[in-house]
Parts: structure tokens; C-alpha cells; sequence
């Protein structure tokens, strides 16, 4: 195997919303380099046709390694596109040729410029019908709001494609067997190719002062300057050249290699990488050298069922060896290396070492997961994490059986180390366990996953909303607890007082007893009283939040009084009290923020107006309104597909807790006959 160096490496992310042609791009260019690796090989993945993970293909094209990362680009996987665009040095951006960029197109343009990584534009599909490469270069303008350059014709159109014309070069390419043939351009296409070479020729002039200058002066600008400033250009995110083709054709893909190798940059041109001491958090530097200390971060992990565990991972510096001890500063512990592999796809082939740039895969380490940093014990040095998007939808999980209930919180423990954007938490207040994940899907994927892998049968259901109670008035009120059996009884009396406590300030409890009347050793057992009750609730039998409760007043019996009877005299003075004092349910409130092209703002802004929402604002971004407002949750726990359906899949939002607010009094008679029907319920099944 050749050994390649930072400078013949090139680590390019495929990038761009769904159904434009990535996965199928990257294969075609894995071919057009004499490589077969289908990249979508999880299950899910084929019978969905949908990248669900990013995957590395690893290859060689003349004498540089290309890694190319593949990466999803529907909504509820582009945490996974973000942290995958961390560990490349440039990008190539697809759109197609038919237009058709969906919403999630302008969210990772935008992961790409907030990490200024140097991108070339490439137009799929130019064999569809009605396909048209000027067409959809203005799409890109009008949805992202910057113009990419030509720096490619397509030859032919629509079914009678057969190349492109590469403008620098000044040839027409035509590609089969996955050789690129160059011949002279058409006459045909002339015309077309002398506009669009000056065109791009200027463009270039105009990044730099001193070309400008000798452009306008009517000096022809050599083929080597032009290159230069056209690279140097692209690497300071000046300019963005667009090349076209098919990948299913296989045609306009030597064109993009060339372009990949001769314009984005090697990982020692990227510059030097930032990071913390672990223990002084100072800012500190590595340079993408092989002979500074190792540093390397892990972005991706998949849990083989019989592999076990595989960790995608970037060296940034240093040399990463075979059979070595690595410090793992994220967690604070060494990790044995065992064989390193250079990766296409699903397959993988040993790797004897990995120097700074290049990205490969280790297996079976015991505490590395997505977002570790691994580095010298010598030299520690500690990377941000995982970028983790909150969740946006819950569902409750319970095993189909009794052989599934054992199994299920270990192994969806296991799922989350393979996907870190999948949350796992138990309910206090409903008992229930809510996996929550980026949409109703990507939580449909992972229980598939589940069985597949695992053994695992599990179902989903919608959560139960978790209201809470709070009083609006003050009340006061006496609990006296006695009893009398023959022997010893049990006294407890004691008088408390409510209050309403302003949102969010949760439950106090204020002892003003004064002259003995009640002995503080009791005072405690009834605020326990209290608290059990307010768990239990007044009206409805949900939780009691946001409540002052002053003990005032009261008495006992030197023989008869006990912790026990003042537990349940503090309980029966709250229920009184509370009961006196107007009483309402809360519900959670979520903050809401949709985005949806322009065509869909009527249909979204009705439907959250009929889910009782409150629309806070709206901004207009290209083709695209993102609306603000605030719903509450219980109208909301079905809108990931509830979007999906209205907008054809085009709409993507996010959602966070906001408040709690008192719900309406015709639908709080609704919960209170629904939850006392279920408690009727659950007394009958014990």
C-alpha cells in the first residue's frame, strides 16, 4: 500500500439536502477510480434509499488519497452531516439539475460556511428531463443567497448528455469505462464556451487587485496565474465554481476529480486546530504535522453485532500506530489500539499507521464513543464534543413481551452510542421511558434497529403529557388527625396556609409556629405529609408546583401525637386548603420555530392557530419563512408528521420547553374526566 502524505491527501465532504444525488455521486466516483463499494448498506438504508449515517469511502486517484464522507441530508440526520463536516477540509455541494433544494439545502450550506470550508459546486442529474444546468445555478442563488461560477458546460442535454466542456482546460471531456477522453470542442458550442470562459476568467481577475489590474489592461493572463488565483480563491471561500453532470450516466466526473485535487485544500493547508488543556482549560494548538504530539477526534461510532465496536475517526497530528496505548481525554482513560483500517464503505482494509489528515477506523475500544478526543498521555489535549441538536419528539417505549423487558435499556443504551442524538430518560412524574430523537422516523428507525440488531422487539406510543396543578387564591384550613383504639391513640393537629408563588418558583414551606404550640420535632413529618400530597394532587392527580405553604398554628397530646399523625394531619390541612383555594391544571408550553418554503405559510400558520398556538414572529430567508410561536405540548405530540404530510416533507422545525401555563376550563373538564377514568383503571388492574 502507497504511503500518502498530508499534502496528496484531500478530505471532501458530500454535502446537500436529500434526493440530489450524493450517495450515487460518490459511488460513481469511486468507479470512475476503479473502486465498487455500495455505500448504503444498512438495512434501512436500502429499503428506505435514504443515507441515514456518513460513511468514509477511502481511494486513491493518480498519486493523491481522497477520503470522501458521504452524509445524510434529510432533517432528523444532519447532526450527523454537521459533525462529519468537522473532520474534512473542503466540500463538494450538490444540487441537481431539475430544481428541487428542500429546506434542510440552506442548514448545511450554512454548517459549511460556519467553518469556512472551500467548496465546489456540482450539478446532478443533467440527463433528467427538463434538467438545466443555468437553471439551477439561479436556484442556488435565489435559496442560498451566493452565485456560483461555471467553470463547466454540459455537452448535450437532457437524454443526449455525453460530457462537459472543462473551461480551463479549453476540451470536452466525454467519459466511459471510466476513462475521460478529451477532444476539442464542438463548433456547435463554441459560442457558448467563449461567454462562459470569460465570464469565469473575470470572475477569478476580480478576487485579485493585481490580476484585475492586468486583466483590464488587455494582458492575457497565463494558464498558471489563472490557476493560482483560482485556487487561492476557492480557498478563501471567495468563489464557488459549479461543474455538472450525472452521476447515473457517469458523465462530468474526471472533470470533478480534477477540480477536487487542484482547487480544495491538503489538511496541512487547513491550518492549525484548536483545543483545551484537560486540566488548566487553556486554549491550545496542534498543527496538522505528523511530528507534533497525536490528537485525533472521533465523529462517528457503529456497534457491529458481531465486530462490535468501530470508531470513525480524524488524526489532526501525529501518528497514530497499531498495537499502541492512546489517552482518551474526554473520559480520562487509556485505550488500547489494536489494527487500524483504511474504510470504503463497509469494507475495510489494515492500515499499518494513520499520520495527521487522514481518516480511518478502529475497533473494540471500550470508552470511546462519537466525540471523544484520543491523544498523548504526554501531551493531552481535549476537543469540543459531539454536536448534539436537542430532540424534538419524545415517544414512550415499552417491550412487546417479558423476554424483551430485561434486554431493552441495555441495548438502547447501546443504540445511543451509535447515534448520540437519540435521548433516552425516564419520566418521574408518569413512570414512563421517552426515547426522544429528531422526528417521528429517525425514533421508527431506531426501534427497527433495535429488533435487527439486537433481538429487541419494542413499540412506541405517544407519550402522556405531564401536567402539573397549582392553586390561584390563598385558603387556609385545619388537618386534626385522631384516633383512639384502646391503648396509646394518635393525635396530630395543625393549621396551614396556601398561597399562589409566582411561575417556575417551584414549593416552600414556611414554619411559623411559635410558643411550643406544636413540638419541631413533628414539623418535619408534616411537611412530608404535605409533600406526598401535593405528589398526588388535588384535582386531577397530577403534581402540585408553584405553592407557598405556612404552618401557623395547631396542638398535640403529650401521649398520643406521633411523626404519623402529623403526616397525615399536614396532609389533610394541604387537600382542604388546596381544595379551598381554586385549584387549575398547567400544562407545558413548547417553543416552536418551523421553517417552510413560502407556499406552504398559510396551511402551517392555520394549523398552529387550530393547536391553540400563539405565533410570536416571522422571518422571511430566500424562498423560506421561519415562523415563531409558542403550543402546547399536548397539541403538538404528533407534528413531526404532521408537518411532514402538509408540507411534502419541504417544512423542518425544532422545539424546547418554554413554560407552563394554566389550561383552558373546557378542556381541563376533559383531563380531569380522562385522567379519572385511567385511575379507575389502574385500580382495576391492581
Amino acid at each position: 500500500m502507497n504511503n500518502f502524505t498530508t499534502g496528496s491527501t484531500r478530505n471532501v465532504v458530500l454535502a446537500s439536502c436529500s434526493g440530489v444525488g450524493k450517495t450515487s455521486l460518490a459511488e460513481a466516483l469511486l468507479s470512475a477510480c476503479g473502486v465498487s463499494a455500495p455505500l448504503d448498506f444498512e438495512p434501512e438504508e436500502i429499503e428506505k434509499k435514504m443515507t441515514m449515517n456518513s460513511k468514509v469511502a477511502s481511494f486513491t486517484r493518480k498519486t493523491d488519497r481522497i477520503n470522501l464522507v458521504d452524509t445524510p441530508g434529510y432533517s432528523i440526520f444532519l447532526a450527523d452531516t454537521k459533525n462529519a463536516i468537522r473532520v474534512v477540509d473542503g466540500a463538494i455541494f450538490l444540487t441537481s439539475a431539475v430544481p428541487e433544494l428542500k429546506v434542510e439545502a440552506e442548514r448545511i450550506w450554512n454548517f459549511l460556511r460556519e467553518r469556512n470550508i472551500p467548496t465546489i459546486i456540482f450539478v446532478n442529474k443533467l440527463d433528467r428531463e427538463n434538467g438545466d444546468f443555468p437553471s439551477a445555478l439561479d436556484e442556488l442563488e435565489k435559496i442560498l443567497g451566493f452565485k456560483a461560477v461555471p467553470a463547466a458546460l454540459p455537452l448535450g442535454r437532457e437524454n443526449s448528455l455525453k460530457g462537459t466542456i472543462d473551461l480551463l482546460k479549453q476540451k470536452s471531456i466525454t467519459e466511459g469505462d471510466g476513462k475521460a477522453r478529451e477532444s476539442d470542442i464542438p463548433k456547435e458550442n463554441t459560442e457558448e464556451f467563449q461567454k462562459a470562459l470569460k465570464a469565469l476568467i473575470e470572475a477569478i481577475a476580480e478576487t485579485d487587485d493585481a490580476l484585475l489590474e492586468k486583466y483590464l489592461e488587455g494582458t492575457t493572463l497565463s494558464p498558471e496565474e489563472t490557476l493560482a488565483a483560482f485556487r487561492k480563491a476557492v480557498l478563501q471561500g471567495k468563489f464557488f465554481p459549479a461543474y455538472c453532470g450525472s452521476a447515473l450516466k457517469k458523465i462530468g466526473l474526471h472533470p470533478l476529480l480534477d477540480a477536487l485535487t487542484a482547487l480544495l485544500p491538503a489538511p496541512e493547508e487547513s491550518g492549525t486546530i484548536k483545543g483545551k488543556d484537560p486540566k488548566k482549560q487553556e486554549t491550545i494548538e496542534r498543527k496538522p504535522s505528523s511530528q507534533e504530539p497525536l490528537s485525533a477526534w472521533v465523529f462517528k461510532t457503529f456497534v457491529d453485532p458481531f465486530a462490535g465496536k468501530i470508531n470513525l475517526l480524524r488524526v489532526y497530528s501525529g501518528t497514530l500506530n497499531s498495537d499502541s496505548t492512546v489517552y482518551n481525554s474526554t473520559k480520562g482513560v487509556s485505550e488500547r489500539i489494536g489494527q487500524i483500517y483504511q474504510i470504503i464503505g463497509k469494507k475495510q482494509e489494515v492500515k499499518g499507521f494513520a499520520q495527521a489528515g487522514d481518516i480511518v477506523s478502529v475497533m473494540k475500544l471500550k470508552d470511546t464513543v462519537s466525540g471523544d478526543t484520543l491523544c498523548n498521555d504526554k501531551a493531552p489535549i481535549l476537543f469540543d464534543g459531539f454536536w448534539r441538536p436537542q430532540a424534538i419528539i419524545s415517544c414512550a417505549v415499552r417491550p412487546r413481551g417479558k423476554a424483551d423487558e430485561d434486554k431493552l435499556a441495555t441495548n438502547l443504551s447501546r443504540l445511543l452510542e451509535e447515534d448520540p442524538t437519540l435521548e433516552l430518560k425516564r419520566d418521574q412524574q408518569t413512570k414512563e421511558i421517552l426515547l426522544g430523537g429528531m422526528g417521528q422516523d429517525h425514533l421508527d428507525f431506531a426501534v427497527q434497529k433495535l429488533k435487527r440488531k439486537y433481538g429487541v422487539e419494542a413499540e412506541l406510543t405517544i407519550p402522556k403529557v405531564p401536567y402539573k396543578e397549582t392553586i390561584r387564591t390563598k385558603a387556609r384550613a385545619q388537618g386534626k388527625y385522631k384516633r383512639q383504639s384502646g391503648g396509646r391513640g394518635q393525635y396530630g393537629d395543625c393549621w396551614l396556609e396556601l398561597e399562589p408563588l409566582p411561575k417556575g418558583k417551584g414549593y416552600e414551606f414556611v414554619d411559623k409556629i411559635v410558643g411550643g404550640v406544636i413540638p419541631k420535632n413533628y414539623i418535619p413529618a408534616i411537611e412530608k405529609g404535605v409533600k406526598e400530597t401535593m405528589n398526588e394532587g388535588i384535582i386531577a392527580g397530577f403534581p402540585v408546583v408553584d405553592v407557598r405553604v405556612t404552618l401557623d398554628d395547631g396542638s398535640f397530646h403529650v401521649v398520643d401525637s406521633s411523626d404519623i399523625a402529623f403526616k397525615i394531619a399536614g396532609s389533610l390541612s394541604f387537600r382542604k386548603a388546596a381544595e379551598q383555594a381554586n385549584p387549575v391544571i398547567l400544562e407545558p408550553i413548547m417553543a416552536l420555530e418551523v421553517s417552510v418554503p413560502e407556499e406552504y405559510t398559510g396551511d402551517i400558520i392555520g394549523d398552529l392557530n387550530g393547536r391553540r398556538g400563539k405565533i410570536k414572529g416571522m422571518k422571511s430567508k430566500s424562498q423560506i419563512q421561519e415562523i415563531s410561536a409558542v403550543v402546547p405540548t399536548a397539541e403538538i405530540l404528533t407534528y413531526a408528521s404532521d408537518l411532514k404530510s402538509k408540507t411534502q416533507g419541504k417544512g423542518i422545525f425544532t422545539l424546547y420547553f418554554s413554560h407552563f401555563e394554566e389550561v383552558p376550563s373546557y378542556i381541563q373538564e376533559k383531563i380531569i374526566a380522562q385522567r379519572r377514568k385511567e385511575q379507575e383503571e389502574e385500580k382495576k388492574n391492581g
